[in-house]
C-alpha cells in the first residue's frame, strides 16, 4: 500500500489522544490498519525509555507518574469499540469524511504517549482488550501491540503476549536501524541494541510479527547505504534463527518531530529503501509516504 493511493493524505495525518473526553482511549483513522485503529494510550504521564529524534509526543515538562486506572480504561474502550463496530463514528466530524472503503473498525491497538509494556497495568489491559473482543463477537478484530521490544524478554509481558496470540493478536516491533551507531542517533535509548535484537527474534519465533522502521533525513541527510544494508542483515538474521516476520513496514516522518533538524524522506527514496529490503531478505514489504 502507497499513500499515492490514498483519496486524502489529510485523513490520515491528525492522531490526537482526546476524544470525547476520554483518558485512555482514542481511534485514529489509521494509513497502516487501512481503517479505524482505536488505540489505549497506558502512558498518558508519556513515560518511554524511548526518546526517538522524531518522536511526535510533546514532553515539555515532566508529568506525574500515575497508575492506570483500569475500571476508566474498560468503560471507555467498551464504549469506543461499540461506536466504532456500529459505523456510528462516521456520521460526524472528525471521521464524517472517510471514504467508504475506510469504514471498518480493524483493530485495538496497545500504544501511545510511551512504550505500553512499562506500565504495570499492561498485562490487564491486554485481558480487558481480549475480553471485550470476545464478548462482542468481534472474530475478525485485531489486539495489535505497538512496541520498541525492549521489554518482550520480561515474564509479566511474555504472560500478555501469549493472550494476544490468542485472541487474533498482533505484534508491531520498532527497529529503526541496522547498527549500534545508528540505534544510538535515532532511537537514543539505554537499551542495549542487542537486547533489542534478541527480544526481536525471540518474539518471532514464537508467532509472526510486523516489523515497522522508520527512516529519515537527520541534518538532510539520508541514511547511508551501509546502514540499510546493515538494517537488512538484522532483518535477515532473525529470520535465520527461524524469526517469522510477516511484513516489514517502512515508512517516514508524517507529524512534526522531536528535533527540527528530522525531515522526512522523499517518496522515491522510501521506495528505494523498501525494494532494497525485498531483494535482500525476500520479505513482505510494505512502503507508506509520509
Amino acid at each position: 500500500m502507497k499513500d499515492s493511493d490514498d483519496p486524502d493524505r489529510r485523513l490520515f495525518e491528525s492522531h490526537p489522544r482526546n476524544f470525547q473526553a476520554n483518558r485512555y482511549v482514542y481511534p485514529v483513522l489509521s494509513r497502516r490498519a487501512g481503517g479505524i485503529s482505536i488505540g489505549v494510550n497506558l502512558n498518558p504521564d508519556q513515560t518511554c525509555n524511548f526518546n526517538c529524534v522524531y518522536c511526535q509526543v510533546r514532553r515539555e515538562g515532566k508529568r506525574p507518574k500515575e497508575p492506570v486506572d483500569l475500571g476508566r480504561l474498560r468503560e471507555e474502550l467498551d464504549r469506543t469499540v461499540e461506536l466504532a463496530g456500529s459505523g456510528r463514528i462516521f456520521d460526524a466530524p472528525p471521521f464524517a469524511q472517510t471514504p467508504e472503503p475506510l469504514q471498518r473498525l480493524n483493530d485495538i491497538a496497545l500504544s501511545g504517549d510511551g512504550e505500553p509494556t512499562l506500565a504495570v497495568e499492561f498485562g490487564e489491559a491486554v485481558t480487558i482488550a481480549a475480553e471485550i473482543r470476545r464478548r462482542r463477537s468481534l472474530d475478525a478484530l485485531k489486539l495489535v501491540l505497538i512496541t520498541n521490544a525492549s521489554l518482550l524478554h520480561r515474564d509479566h509481558v511474555r504472560r500478555a503476549l501469549e493472550t494476544l496470540d490468542r485472541n487474533n493478536g498482533e505484534i508491531w516491533a520498532k527497529l529503526d536501524a541496522g547498527s549500534e551507531e545508528h540505534y544510538r542517533k535515532v532511537n537514543r535509548s539505554s537499551v542495549p541494541f542487542q537486547q533489542i535484537l534478541g527480544n526481536l527474534r525471540q518474539a518471532a519465533q514464537g508467532r509472526p510479527i510486523v516489523i515497522e522502521s522508520l527512516f529519515a533525513r537527520l541534518h538532510g541527510e539520508p541514511p547511508a547505504p551501509a546502514e540499510i544494508e546493515a538494517y537488512c542483515d538484522r532483518l535477515a538474521e532473525i529470520a535465520a534463527t527461524g524469526g517469522r516476520i510477516k511484513l516489514v513496514q517502512i515508512h517516514s516522518v508524517a507529524r512534526v518531530p522531536a528535533e527540527s533538524w528530522v525531515t522526512a524522506l522523499p517518496d522515491e527514496q522510501i521506495d528505494a529503501i523498501a525494494e532494497k529490503v525485498r531483494d535482500a531478505t525476500g520479505l513482505a514489504v510494505a512502503a507508506f509516504h509520509a
